[in-house]
């Protein structure tokens, strides 16, 4: 399980690093524009690779469906990570003038890429691994890894920011984050070289039932239960990166609340995020995925301005409330998506029809998220946009989470639909030795 979610680790990693760093970067990389123009041109750095990530999902994820989950999985680490540790290598603009920002845009539309075959082979990894009971439990893990690569990106960018002064920061001090992510990118490789395949693939390429051509079959079979997937992570992308990613930025630049507090306020958080993740996926082991997901996206719907308005108190205990309820409500749905989603698809098209939706809706609504609401608060003087935001994509999600089919204790090895035909060939595998699953045969 390590090994899967280290990816996402990393990931996420580099989104709390640029994240938290922004003011900094902007400085580095944007140094002659206006604040305004800066903070937009730093999330641009965010939201412009996102325009590749459903082509990574688009050639990745059905490149995982048909030479296994785990080759995919070697190569995007090493993407991902390397990216990130190429931008803390790239000079400023004040030694290499205009392609400083180049650079930077290059590797970020890499590192773009990449994590479009990420987040949906190690889900797909994950779930296929978990016995059908403990799906929720186990797939949970996924997302500590995106709250525990956040919340040390965001230490590490914390730690530079208090121990160096300003010039030291911006001239080489502003680097050591993002070079971390080459070690970090390593160890992950590491671990992911010493995995086996699924049980699930084994046995599908063993029977010959994986897809000759994945990508087309992906779009025949299963474009409803992609296009779902699309309308529900809407909701979970914007919850993400406003919370995540655009945060620290709101509550610096926009509430204007002091650095330290906003960002150890916001590690806070997080920490008791990571405590209770697997607990709500358990949780979701037993009433079921469709409740609470629906009862976060309702949460959402009703709560956002409240909670944007304690925020806006600009005090300690409104703003650790306010950070509070988004937490809880994005947790919701952080401990529950690691094992709903991936059990809306059959094995042979899983990686690429999970992939594929997972990265079109990223890119259209998540990634962009702090771009937009950044610049709509710049236009408007409204610090309720991101409220707003958050309530439009609630809305969008609750229709396909009540239309979704419940996947708590679904078995992954349901039959598939021989292409082309009106007949169906069985899926459910015997337990493999080596796999560590003991006797367990929903594999």
């Amino acid at each position: 399980m390590s090994g899967a979610a280290m990816g996402n680790a990393i990931e996420w990693y580099d989104y709390g690093v640029y994240g938290y760093l922004a003011t900094v970067i902007k400085s580095v990389f944007f140094p002659d524009v206006s604040p305004a123009a800066g903070t937009i041109l730093v999330f641009a750095g965010i939201a412009i690779p996102f325009i590749l990530r459903p082509l990574g999902g688009i050639i990745l994820g059905p490149l995982g469906d048909r030479f296994g989950r785990r080759q995919v999985l070697a190569v995007t680490i090493l993407l991902m990570s390397g990216s990130t540790f190429c931008v803390g290598l790239i000079p400023g603009y004040a030694t290499i003038g205009v392609w400083a920002p180049i650079l930077l845009l290059f590797f970020r539309l890499v590192q773009g890429f990449s994590t479009g075959g990420e987040y949906g082979g190690a889900a797909t990894f994950i779930a296929e691994y978990a016995p059908d009971r403990k799906r929720g439990f186990w797939g949970s893990f996924l997302e500590f890894g995106t709250l525990g690569g956040t919340i040390l990106g965001a230490v590490l960018a914390t730690v530079v920011q208090l121990g160096f002064d300003d010039a030291t920061l911006q001239s080489w001090g502003w680097r050591i984050p993002f070079l971390v992510a080459g070690p970090l990118g390593l160890i992950g490789f590491w671990l992911r070289s010493r995995l086996e395949d699924t049980p699930a693939f084994q046995y599908a390429e063993a029977e010959g039932k994986t897809a000759a051509s994945p990508f087309k079959e992906v779009i025949a079979n299963v474009w409803p239960q992609i296009l779902q997937l699309v309308g529900f992570v809407v909701l979970l992308n914007v919850a993400d990166y406003i919370l995540l990613t655009y945060m620290p930025t709101y509550l610096t630049q926009v509430l204007e609340i002091s650095d330290t507090e906003s960002l150890l306020v916001l590690i806070g958080v997080m920490v008791v995020m990571m405590a209770l993740i697997a607990p709500v996926g358990s949780l979701s082991d037993r009433v079921g995925r469709k409740p609470v997901l629906l009862t976060s996206a309702i949460g959402f719907l009703v709560l956002s301005i409240p909670a944007f308005l304690l925020l806006g108190q600009k005090a300690v205990f409104p703003v650790i409330v306010g950070l509070a309820i988004v937490g809880i409500l994005l947790l919701l749905m952080l401990g529950t998506i690691g094992s709903a989603l991936p059990a809306m698809f059959p094995t042979r098209n899983r990686y690429g029809g999970f992939s594929i939706g997972y990265s079109t809706s990223t890119a259209a609504f998540g990634g962009t998220a702090p771009l937009i609401v950044s610049a709509l608060i710049s236009s408007t003087g409204n610090d309720l946009i991101p409220a707003y935001y958050l309530m439009g994509a609630a809305v969008i999600a609750i229709i396909p989470i009540l239309i979704m089919p419940e996947t708590a204790r679904k078995s992954l090895s349901h039959p598939t639909r021989i292409p082309g035909t009106d007949k169906y060939v069985p899926e459910r595998a015997p337990a493999l030795s080596g796999s560590g699953r003991g006797s367990d045969p929903s594999t």
